[in-house]
């Protein structure tokens, strides 16, 4: 099983608009700017964690099936999710199929702005 651990994004004013700063523990995800942060952040994702979190989806398919969204949807939110490193897919074979497990890797994010 993945640890779980700590998101910082630092957002910092600089000449008129607000930018997203790297952090240490950020290298490897592309925050991009606040519209990506903005996509990040909405209710829908949110379900989508309590969802991972709570009723452990065996893969991208059921957990599409238990939101009662279209899978196209849920894929697209896994991935915005997962390029951010909220999750991760573990990948687990079935007979002849692999099927993607969506599991939580961060258990707290925290958000600053410094103007």
């Amino acid at each position: 099983m993945t640890k779980t651990k700590s998101r910082e994004i630092v957002i910092k004013e600089s000449r008129g608009s607000f930018v997203i700063l790297p952090s240490a523990n950020s290298r490897d995800y592309d925050f991009d700017g606040l519209l990506s942060l903005r996509k990040l952040l909405t209710k829908e994702k949110a379900r989508m964690l309590d969802t991972i979190k709570y009723k452990s989806p065996g893969s991208i398919y059921e957990l599409a099936k238990i939101l009662k969204r279209p899978f196209k949807g849920v894929m697209d939110d896994i991935q915005l999710l997962e390029r951010f490193g909220f999750i991760d897919l573990i990948e687990e074979r079935t007979n002849k199929r692999i099927r993607h497990k969506p599991v939580i890797v961060v258990d707290t994010m925290n958000i600053s702005i410094k103007i």
